[in-house]
């Protein structure tokens, strides 16, 4: 809840089984009921059955999903939300495949071999950039409280997305970091 009070507009849960920060469909229906209006949820998702995800979203009355896994753009049209494309940003070529797809907006992430997100690292700002004329982007990747002005100021991205950035430990949000961040990304 501490996102929300600094002012967050949106909320993340994970329901990658494989994520330190993976959380139960309980604990997301708790903390979606104590949520004041207008803050938008978000389920994040790697690699999992549609079926699966449209339950989930039912179930918890999430607003969008976001997609992280090798999930393709025939796939997006069977989710019934919005869905929020994650691109693992390894170069140019990464950028050229959201063309394919019609999503409400994209997550862009670093590429790291044998990760789905939650890199820390940032890649080339210049590629997200690139990427804003496939539709909304938000950035994310290796993004903190010393960083995400500047890349605001650059990109001018949708939004940004932060996880490990403002961890204690992963799956441990550091709430002076949080709010540093909400701070520098509105500019204030």
């Amino acid at each position: 809840m501490h996102a929300v009070e600094y002012g967050a507009d949106a909320v993340g849960f994970i329901f990658y089984k494989k994520s330190p920060r993976s959380v139960s469909m309980k604990t997301v229906k708790d903390v979606i009921a104590k949520l004041p209006p207008f803050v938008e949820t978000v389920g994040v998702f790697v690699n999992e059955s549609a079926d699966r995800i449209n339950r989930i979203v039912e179930t918890c009355q999430l607003h969008s999903v976001q997609l992280h896994g090798e999930e393709g753009p025939e796939f997006c049209k069977k989710i019934r939300r919005k869905v929020i494309k994650a691109i693992r940003v390894r170069d140019r070529n990464s950028i050229a495949e959201m063309a394919s797809y019609k999503v409400s907006a994209f997550l862009l992430d670093t590429f790291l071999e044998g990760q789905q997100g939650g890199t820390g690292k940032v890649f080339d700002w210049k590629l997200a950039r690139e990427g804003k004329k496939y539709g909304p982007v938000i950035l994310a990747g290796g993004l903190d409280p010393s960083n995400v002005s500047m890349a605001v100021n650059r990109v001018h991205p949708y939004g940004v997305d932060v996880c490990s950035g403002v961890e204690k430990v992963p799956g441990i949000k550091n709430p002076a970091k949080m709010k540093a961040f909400i701070k520098a990304a509105r500019g204030s």
